[in-house]
């Protein structure tokens, strides 16, 4: 028997070599047309790493969100504790490189594929994300290393590049961009476009301009690059269909990161987005049914204050009635809270279990209000007057249901049950036309044209139904009050405060968490940018690299 096995093996070695057909490497596959398309694909997937996780550098220790009950990271959300170590420092640095190595490999690999037609289009919405990522990090860490080789072997030592030489990468990038990309409608191709790369230069322009080495056309060209982006279109949409779930692929979206619920099926709890888990209360267990919250980054209540009477934004962007109703699930039925709102052909009739009280409300407001909804009060039905449902009145009372929930990010049909974590496949919307007109009336406020300036802020306010405002009133604090209203939650106010050398004075003076002297570091110096994170420290052998004023 041995003798006719080793025979067997002997005359059948051919047979037994692995010939697998269905690996074919990397080089060769990107060689080809369809192999480089799906490279192009990897750089827009590689956003999802940068926004799809939580959302503390982009909102933490802001005046407009603050703790509640649930404990956020404290060094930034607070700043006492910021140092080089602390949690979640590096959650924009990795996956910023990591999305830049990648275009850097579609870069080297578009020099030795097939020479398409559409070529140079694909590399400059390689190159436009790639300045998404070097404008994240510049203007969180400050000067950082620019790396714009293909790396295929371990490089162990790395030099910072100034702020300003960063700049002048992303800009690069982004000429290279717009000279190539497409003009194909973002609704319908869903790809990188002439006017997303106009929105981008406006607000990287407008950003250097505040810079020490900014140059005094810097706002002139902010404000040209956003009206090209604005294109003329105006703000036609209504507010609340903006965020109606579904409807975040309509005609003011310029540029999101994108969500497919089919392709998560491979793991629904993980493969998808934590946007709606923020911005809002716990609304209770798995029992009742409602999307699971956090309880942190509550609105504060300056955030919750810059709505006047009139305002469509208010009940866009918070939910001001938390309803109750039947739903049945494996023939079982029982009462569902939240939910319901979404999902009822009918919500108005049903039962209001909380109701929260907006700042412009007069006594005899709530008398009215009551008396017109008595019938639909649930037996558990909560009143929450004004000034009891912000960030801050956690620390009195800190029930399920007592801070304000924001719904524009609300996603009813999530991939898991509320009780397996916080997953959504809606896009998250990084630009979009609102935006634009205001990122147009600061360029044009610090260019010294308000005048002009002041018709772009008014748009935005036409259409959420509130007076215009006057050219006595139009300055950085009135933009970042209409940027509150108009923006609430969407990756932004960190970046703002910043930008506009204002976050210590609007952290301290409106986050119950945060005084001025939280952001004092090493030698007095003010702890602005965050730290270079450890790590990075730690691993690169040259030891001259710098860690930021203040850690």
């Amino acid at each position: 028997m041995l003798g006719i096995i080793a025979v067997s093996v002997s005359s059948c070695s051919d047979y037994i070599e692995e010939d697998s057909r269905s690996f074919v490497p990397a080089d060769a596959t990107y060689k080809t047309a369809s192999g480089f398309q799906l490279l192009v694909n990897t750089n827009y997937a590689w956003l999802k790493s940068i926004y799809g996780g939580n959302p503390w550098l982009f909102e933490a220790g802001t005046d407009m969100y603050a703790e509640g009950r649930s404990p956020e990271p404290a060094g930034l959300s607070q700043y006492t504790l910021l140092i080089p170590s602390s949690d979640n420092v590096a959650d924009l640095y990795t996956p910023c490189y990591q999305l830049i190595q990648s275009v850097n490999k579609t870069i080297y690999y578009s020099t030795i594929t097939d020479q398409t037609s559409i070529l140079n289009a694909q590399v400059g919405e390689a190159r436009y994300l790639r300045a998404q990522a070097y404008f994240l990090l510049v203007q969180t860490y400050g000067g950082v290393p620019v790396v714009n080789e293909h790396i295929i072997t371990p490089v162990l030592s790395f030099t910072r590049n100034t702020a300003e030489e960063v700049y002048t990468q992303i800009i690069s990038d982004l000429d290279f961009a717009l000279a190539n990309v497409g003009t194909a409608a973002y609704s319908t191709a869903g790809k990188v476009n002439k006017r997303a790369v106009n929105d981008l230069l406006a607000k990287v322009y407008l950003t250097k301009g505040y810079e020490s080495f900014g140059k005094a056309d810097d706002f002139s060209k902010a404000a040209a690059y956003a009206d090209a982006a604005i294109a003329g279109q105006t703000l036609a949409i209504a507010f609340d269909q903006l965020f109606k779930p579904g409807n975040d692929l309509n005609a003011e979206t310029i540029f999101s990161v994108q969500y497919d619920k089919a392709s998560t099926s491979t793991d629904p709890t993980k493969l998808g987005n934590n946007q709606f888990y923020y911005f809002s209360s716990y609304l209770g267990g798995a029992e009742t049914g409602a999307p699971l919250r956090s309880y942190n980054l509550c609105p504060t209540d300056y955030a919750l204050g810059l709505y006047e009477k009139g305002d469509k934004r208010w009940d866009a962007t918070f939910m001001t009635e938390i309803v109750e109703g039947p739903e049945t699930t494996n023939g079982v039925t029982k009462t569902i809270l939240y939910y319901p709102y979404y999902r009822s052909s009918n919500p108005a009739s049903l039962k209001v279990r909380h109701f929260y009280e907006p700042k412009w409300f007069t006594p005899a407001d709530r008398l009215t209000w009551e008396t017109a909804n008595a019938s639909r009060k649930a037996a558990t039905f909560v009143y929450h007057p004004w000034g009891e449902y912000s960030a801050a009145h956690t620390l009195i009372k800190n029930l399920d249901c007592y801070t304000i929930p924001v719904k524009k990010f609300d996603d009813p049909d999530p991939t898991t049950p509320s009780s397996t974590g916080p997953v959504s496949t809606r896009d998250i919307i990084v630009s979009r036309l609102g935006e634009t007109y205001l990122i147009a009336a600061e360029a044009y406020l610090k260019a010294g044209v308000p005048s002009t300036g002041l018709d772009r802020l008014n748009e935005v306010r036409r259409r959420a139904g509130v007076a215009n405002a006057t050219l006595g009133e139009f300055n950085i604090d009135y933009i970042l009050d209409e940027r509150g209203r108009e923006l609430l939650g969407e990756y932004k106010r960190w970046f703002d405060l910043k930008r506009t050398g204002t976050l210590v004075a609007r952290a301290s003076a409106h986050n119950y968490k945060i005084k001025a002297a939280n952001f004092v570091g090493i030698d007095g110096q003010l702890k602005i940018l965050r730290p270079i994170p450890q790590t990075v420290l730690d691993l690169n052998q040259n030891k001259s690299f710098p860690q930021n004023l203040g850690y």
